[in-house]
């Protein structure tokens, strides 16, 4: 396993802890997102010299990153698939059946045909997670591209993959 920075296309530039109104924001933000309660004492905002991901580490985990709105140059913080895993959310969970699995875990976008279920309160543009219907494991984050109502069906995409299993984030060790 690989040490701090030792991850590929991750070496640690800075790591500081974030101020309680900040915190306050990324609890408040994956409440509303996601119905999930992070209970935790540390919060750590780390700088990659390498990489686009802006990430938090929760009690040294990396569990929440921020991403980058569609319309603007704000972002949001979102949990990680190691942060879905530790923390499984009430909502904006997509639902992939035993044939998506490997297409999910490898970074494909998300197609209908591989859905069993979707939030229905999933609107377009909304960040969401994506889990797999035999063991309820989570395996990446994505943008949905449609509504939830509007998800299950016979072709075309309907969520693009931004963070998945086995990518330098989830790889990523402290």
């Amino acid at each position: 396993m690989p040490a701090c920075g030792d991850s590929p296309g991750m070496n640690v530039k800075s790591r500081h802890h974030l101020r309680a109104d900040e915190i306050d924001a990324i609890r408040d933000a994956l409440d509303e997102q996601l119905g999930v309660e992070i209970d935790a004492e540390s919060f750590e905002r780390v700088e990659f010299d390498d990489s686009d991901w802006d990430v938090v580490l929760v009690a040294g985990e990396p569990q929440v990153l921020y991403v980058d709105r569609e319309d603007d140059e704000e972002s949001d913080p979102f949990l990680t698939v190691q942060g879905l895993n530790a923390y499984p959310p009430e909502k904006r969970v997509v639902t992939v059946d035993a044939g998506a699995v490997s297409f999910v875990s490898d970074g494909a976008d998300v197609m209908r045909p591989g859905i069993v279920e979707a939030d229905p309160r999933i609107e377009p543009g909304d960040l969401v997670a994506i889990n797999e219907e035999s063991h309820g494991k989570f395996l990446a984050v994505g943008r949905a591209q449609t509504d939830g109502d509007d998800m299950v069906g016979s072709s075309g995409k309907v969520v693009s993959s931004i963070h998945h299993v086995g990518d330098d984030l989830f790889e990523f060790t402290v």
